[in-house]
């Protein structure tokens, strides 16, 4: 009698786990932007081609404000945060400091974001037995500190980003905006060693730059040059998922604390001109740089 009671039991598990995977798998996940930076960040996004994207492309964030979006299953695209914006309150019409998307607009209309841009980059499972895939790319750049992570979810789940501020120890070379971000070498240089293209489009033949190991060794899991896969891109089946703008280092989970932060006020619009600080000391790299 114990063992058919046990048995019954663990199918009445297994069971209600496969119900709540393909409610979940049906129903899309939700990506919830979070600023804790001390100054207004503008979010922009960019769905991948053929995807159903969402009710916004760009919007403004102020400080400890939130916004939520559902995505629909199978979803790919990136997030990522302009800083230094200002948009006429009539026209609507402006430019970002930096990670500007081009689009003269707070809406970035389908234009992906100007390097240098930090990315938060996503492609959703199509189906409850899909994993997520999702990583922060330095690839393209560096403008503001930015982490990932899963609410929820099974496999391995594990948060990621870069929480250190490379602008502080940007190398002159590839410093931008008046120290206000950092490029990539490809972006800097445009030589095909930096980009891995041409003779260098292979893991074999493009490896880690002295710039891009500074990007490394400061954010170890985020990707730093575009072969960076194997400790940089991360799976979870079934989360939604937090994407906050300069996190404090005290604040940060382990990966197997998948709480979502506290929410605040959801706002959008608007016209702010609030900017980050211009830190131009290029000091080499300070004890203080978490391992993260």
């Amino acid at each position: 009698m114990y063992s058919t009671t046990f048995s019954s039991s663990r199918a009445a598990v297994y069971i209600t786990f496969i119900v709540l995977a393909m409610v979940k798998g049906s129903t899309g996940t939700i990506f919830t932007l979070v600023n804790r930076c001390d100054y207004t960040v503008w979010p922009g996004i960019l769905s991948n081609a053929g995807g159903s994207g969402f009710s916004t492309t760009g919007f403004q964030l102020p400080p400890a404000a939130t916004r939520s979006f559902q995505s629909q299953p199978g979803w790919s695209g990136r997030f990522w945060g302009r800083t230094g914006c200002s948009f006429d309150p009539t026209t609507g019409q402006g430019t970002c400091a930096t990670a500007d998307c081009g689009s003269n607009q707070i809406e970035c209309n389908g234009a992906g974001a100007t390097p240098p841009a930090t990315l938060a980059e996503f492609t959703v499972g199509s189906g409850a037995a899909q994993d997520d895939f999702y990583d922060v790319s330095l690839v393209d750049g560096y403008n503001l500190p930015m982490i990932i992570e899963p609410v929820g979810g099974s496999g391995g789940c594990g948060s990621t980003g870069c929480v250190a501020d490379l602008n502080r120890i940007c190398p002159n070379e590839l410093r931008a905006g008046d120290g206000k971000a950092c490029r990539s070498a490809c972006e800097a240089f445009r030589s095909p060693e930096y980009c891995c293209s041409g003779a260098y489009a292979s893991p074999d033949t493009c490896r880690p730059s002295v710039y891009s190991e500074i990007f490394k060794s400061a954010c170890p899991r985020s990707y730093s040059y575009a072969y960076d896969d194997a400790t940089s891109t991360f799976t979870c089946n079934g989360a939604d998922y937090t994407i906050t703008f300069c996190p404090s280092l005290t604040s940060q989970k382990s990966s197997s604390d998948t709480s979502s932060p506290a929410a605040a006020a959801d706002t959008a619009g608007g016209g702010s001109s609030s900017q980050p600080q211009d830190n131009n000391n290029n000091n080499n790299m300070p004890a203080w740089l978490p391992n993260f």
